[in-house]
């Protein structure tokens, strides 16, 4: 009997263990495959990729290699290698049945074998919904400038065990083929519900058992996501929002304290990462200008669709419904009045999403989803503050009746083939012209012969340096998938073009000129894992040049309507300064509608990072008194030592760097004012600056000093001494602005309750009151009131000789700013600090409306 029962139990064993595997064997999992190779491989994420032969139904394939490599791909797996169809063929691939998923197609537009790149026609159907039709990859990458392409579709649950994927060649072409690089199907859960028609609030839009193609994924007021970062491992790429935004005003970005966490409560962690809801974008801190603009989004796309409009919102400032109201506007309508996140959410630091549906029509000028947002100025009672905020937004395109998600090709804009057409044509003189020189070399002889020879060698190199830039796939392509809209590209072209043509001769020739060729090479084509930084210029990124040099590049955004004046204002400044402790300008590129500038490479970053940001080991009191002293020099060198009085206006953390061995050197000079002479003793201009350094005489008079430099130096010296940023918004009214909190702590003697935690004790009381002063007097409120530099950097060596005596017995001479009044002026509000336009006043200087056309983020310009 004893016997029977362990037999039974066994059986029972065995039975669980069976039903055990064929429960985990029939969970459904991701199908990631790389076309035409044969045994697969790595990506640069790490990703495996499986060969695609056994899925494949049909023998009317080919399997090629690419015969180029554009920089810009991420990795050899899957681009290099590709599946060629000639005919109509399939791939029958397992799926579970009542499961969503991700469908990802993966193309590199290349020359395989004798193939024609430009006769890649073909059409895409998934089951019996038709992704792609008569698409061509060659056209969709040079309007998008791009050198890969991923298209990305959301399948309705499934009602089989497999799905089958066909590529067709198009009979409209003539010689057409369909090829892939790459597929994967990845299972997702149940990411859509309905979503209300904008404008028809009676009419809801079911997305639940709808098919979708991912039109835009952006991480608002953040970073780019790659897929490995991605929550839920749906593998979703996430991308900067800031080509996107439509207008002068850009609103400012913000992230959340780290104090702050982040609680999905009753909202799946999978429906977008954390670091989509730490960061946002919001309006600014003027509640006036607030009032009057919008804040705004535009995107491309297809007409005769309906669009899924997906809004991420996590509010981590407020906690009290009614702080934060705002309306939400698609396409000039209604789309949610009265937004209150908290509200929504109940609670600080939750996120919400909000999904709103739009039908775009075929007229002219309407393949657009355009996405405004205001404050509620209207709502009774009014809001605490006026402001708008996004975390994340997606764009999803709806299947048609038909079954249908494909779109037109697009076409290229006439900017851009004309630029084509121009490099060409510079190409076929050039080889024009080394014929006939090479014909005429012939027929010279004797003495002649060697200017000839000479003549020859210079036409030879052009047309090599020529071909040299038109390298296939080279031109004008990025890491980005996703359309970027022709709008943001218009304003700032047509100044691009003529960028380095307003350059001075002294300036191009202390100054190295870069080809564009150059600049790719250096960057793998400008790939997002070179980014080092991002300020209101555009990206910086790292990179090499001449094989050994470590350099950092900083290219335009062509969105910025400061561009082209910065880039002029950099290079004139920085080609004929040479200092120790400003950063050195190697080099410039100004080619294609592309503006870049070549810096030397700062090892250790901005000094921001080292003081508050980041993981790094904090600084010691001397390591940033030294850095402070680095700092001053060059600013006092750019005040007295350059030939003309140079006002930096755009002096912060982020804006002095460090080298390998801790040396700070002042950089972005885009901003930068100098003048003959200073007679006046200041510059009329609009003002300029950023949020929290901002000098109130200068923003109330509009005449700039190189004592407004002194103030913005002042809040960097109580940046470094408190160890937090200059502005806080989640922190008490009181205390938001560094500059007002620190003056009046100093002023009532408590100072040392708010100085860094990591430098109590250390620092020696008479440096830290000669540092305090010295801050205090920097940030009069009236210029004649401030130290020159000068006088502050001798106070700041002399603090150092204080803290290296260790007993305070240094003795000191003279005094800086020892004019200063002890009156305590009136401070200029917060909400009264912003930017304005680089356009210089031609109206009254009284109507302070002049001032504001853009707002600068915190972290940039």
């Amino acid at each position: 009997m004893h016997k029977i029962i362990q037999i039974l139990l066994s059986i029972i064993s065995v039975s669980l263990l069976f039903d055990s595997l064929y429960a985990s064997s029939s969970d459904p999992a991701p199908l990631i495959l790389s076309c035409g190779s044969t045994g697969g491989g790595k990506d640069a994420d790490g990703r495996k990729w499986d060969s695609d032969s056994k899925y494949f139904t049909s023998n009317n394939s080919t399997s090629e290699k690419a015969t180029y490599q554009d920089p810009s791909l991420p990795s050899d797996v899957p681009y290099m290698s590709a599946r060629i169809f000639t005919s109509e063929a399939t791939y029958k691939l397992p799926v579970k049945s009542g499961n969503r998923y991700w469908v990802r197609l993966h193309f590199y537009p290349s020359t395989y074998g004798s193939l024609d790149p430009a006769d890649a026609y073909f059409s895409v159907v998934a089951g019996s919904i038709t992704l792609l039709k008569n698409f061509s990859t060659s056209v969709t990458a040079q309007a998008l400038t791009q050198a890969y392409l991923v298209k990305e579709y959301s399948l309705a649950p499934l009602e089989s065990d497999f799905v089958n994927i066909t590529f067709a060649p198009s009979d409209k072409h003539s010689g057409a083929y369909a090829f892939v690089n790459g597929i994967e199907l990845i299972p997702i859960p149940d990411l859509f519900d309905s979503a209300l028609m904008v404008g028809f609030s009676d009419q809801p839009v079911d997305a639940k058992a709808a098919n979708l193609q991912t039109m835009y994924r952006l991480n608002v007021g953040g970073q780019y996501i790659p897929p490995n970062n991605d929550s839920g491992a749906l593998t979703r790429t996430w991308y900067d929002d800031t080509p996107y935004l439509y207008g002068a005003v850009a609103g400012v970005t913000n992230e959340a304290d780290k104090k702050v966490e982040i609680q999905y409560n009753d909202l799946p962690d999978y429906v977008a990462p954390v670091d989509v809801y730490r960061t946002a974008r919001s309006m600014g801190y003027d509640k006036n200008l607030n009032r009057n603009y919008n804040l705004t989004w535009q995107f491309q796309v297809d007409a005769n669709f309906t669009y899924l409009v997906r809004m991420h919102f996590c509010d981590y400032f407020c906690t009290k419904v009614n702080q934060r109201v705002f309306n939400i506007y698609i396409n000039n309508q209604v789309a949610q009045e009265a937004a209150d996140v908290i509200g929504w959410a109940s609670e600080q630091g939750v996120p919400v999403y909000k999904d709103y549906a739009i039908f775009v029509s075929d007229g002219k000028g309407d393949e657009q989803v355009t996405i405004m947002m205001n404050p509620s100025v209207t709502a009774d009672p009014p809001p605490e503050y006026y402001d708008a905020l996004l975390n994340g937004l997606e764009i999803f395109k709806i299947s048609d009746a038909a079954e249908n998600l494909a779109g037109p090709n697009p076409e290229p804009s006439e900017m851009l083939i004309k630029a084509e057409a121009e490099a060409a044509a510079k190409a076929s003189e050039a080889k024009a012209f080394t014929s006939s020189t090479a014909s005429n070399v012939k027929l010279i002889s004797g003495a002649a012969g060697g200017a000839a020879a000479f003549g020859a060698l210079a036409a030879i190199c052009i047309t090599v340096y020529v071909k040299k830039k038109r390298v296939p796939g080279t031109e004008s392509h990025t890491t980005s998938w996703l359309p970027i809209s022709g709008f943001s590209h218009t304003a700032g072209s047509k100044s691009h073009a003529s960028a380095a043509s307003h350059l001075s001769s002294e300036a191009q020739c202390l100054s190295r000129r870069f080809s564009l060729y150059e600049i790719k090479q250096a960057t793998k084509n400008f790939n997002e894992s070179y980014v080092i930084g991002v300020g209101g210029f555009g990206k910086v990124y790292k990179g090499v040049i001449d094989k050994t040099m470590k350099v950092a590049i900083k290219r335009s955004n062509p969105s910025s309507e400061q561009g082209v004046n910065e880039f002029q204002t950099e290079v004139e400044m920085l080609s004929k300064l040479r200092h120790k402790h400003l950063v050195s300008l190697i080099g410039y590129c100004e080619e294609d509608n592309e503006m870049c500038l070549v810096y030397d490479y700062m090892a250790r970053g901005t000094m921001r990072e080292h003081i508050y940001k980041g993981n790094n080991t904090p600084l010691s009191w001397k390591q940033r008194l030294e850095i402070c002293i680095g700092a001053a020099r060059g600013l006092h060198y750019l005040h007295t030592g350059a030939r003309y009085t140079i006002i930096h206006r755009d002096v912060k953390t982020t804006n002095i760097l460090l080298d390998e061995n801790w040396v700070a050197k002042v950089s972005d000079f885009g901003l930068s004012k100098t003048g003959p002479n200073m007679d006046k003793g200041h510059v009329s201009t609009v003002v300029k600056g950023s949020f929290g350094y901002l000098d109130p005489e200068y923003f109330r008079r509009q005449q700039l000093t190189e004592k407004s430099d002194v103030y913005s130096f002042g809040v960097v010296l109580f940046e470094v001494l408190c160890a937090r940023p200059a502005l806080n918004p989640s922190l008490p009214k009181e205390q938001v602005s560094l500059a007002d909190w620190a003056l009046h702590c100093q002023r009532k003697g408590i100072l040392e309750d708010i100085i860094d935690p990591q430098l109590k004790g250390k620092i020696n009381p008479e440096c830290l009151k000669k540092f305090a002063e010295t801050a205090e007097k920097c940030l009069s409120e009236h210029g004649l009131e401030r130290p020159s530099m000068g006088d502050v950097l001798w106070n700041l060596e002399f603090a150092l000789q204080m803290q290296d005596n260790g007993d305070g017995s240094g003795h000191s001479s003279r005094r800086a700013g020892s004019n200063v009044s002890e009156e305590v002026a009136p401070r200029l509000d917060l909400n009264s600090l912003s930017i304005g336009s680089e356009h210089e006043l031609d109206q009254d200087s009284d109507d302070m409306n002049a001032v504001f056309s853009q707002i600068v983020n915190p972290k940039g310009r």
